[in-house]
């Protein structure tokens, strides 16, 4: 096989494979966990089940696989976020913190299929661990971002922002008109300035 060729192939199975995991998530955010099914999955990709087969072990591999790859999403959003800040520490922080309370962060469907992931991370070994993995690795870039604002505990205080952002994020997707994306951006600043005067 010509190295081009083998480059097609690889292309190809990666497309399909992510076509997948795409799937998924749109299926988890639309029909819950009860509704995922293979077939809800295949329908929605537009494939056969055997296809599904042939790139994952089972459904519980595919769900797993879109739990990491939008866990790889939203690093790849926060990350942006912080490069298109200014070179300002501060500016630099905000930017990661307030990044959820931003499109495509704050899309509806992203909700239901986090929140599937969060059901399941609490009864599948492999799901927790990939919970625990995307949460330490939040934390510990905000730690660092803290530390370059001067913090000290800075990862005491990486835990109370990740709450707290999770939980303005959470209440912002069920009901976008309770208290809106910029107030939730000034309870984090504000946030911060009173936890970095400490």
């Amino acid at each position: 096989m010509t190295a081009a060729r083998q480059a097609f192939t690889r292309e190809s199975a990666d497309a399909r494979r992510a076509d997948l995991i795409e799937a998924t998530a749109a299926v988890l955010a639309e029909q819950g966990l009860a509704g995922t099914n293979v077939r809800a999955i295949c329908a929605k990709a537009g494939v056969s089940p055997g296809l599904l087969r042939h790139y994952f072990a089972g459904i519980d591999d595919l769900v797993a696989a879109t739990y990491q790859a939008t866990s790889n999403r939203m690093d790849a959003i926060f990350a942006g976020a912080v490069e298109a800040a200014s070179s300002d520490p501060r500016a630099r922080l905000t930017a990661y913190l307030t990044a959820s309370f931003r499109p495509p962060v704050t899309d509806p469907e992203l909700l239901g299929a986090w929140t599937a992931f969060w059901a399941l991370a609490r009864s599948d070994a492999r799901m927790a661990r990939i919970h625990a993995d995307s949460y330490a690795g939040y934390r510990e870039r905000l730690g660092e971002l803290l530390v370059a604002c001067g913090a000290r505990d800075a990862e005491r205080l990486a835990i109370m922002l990740t709450a707290m952002v999770d939980g303005l994020w959470l209440e912002l997707s069920l009901d976008a008109e309770s208290f809106g994306a910029e107030a939730a951006v000034e309870m984090v600043e504000r946030a911060v300035e009173a936890l970095l005067a400490r």
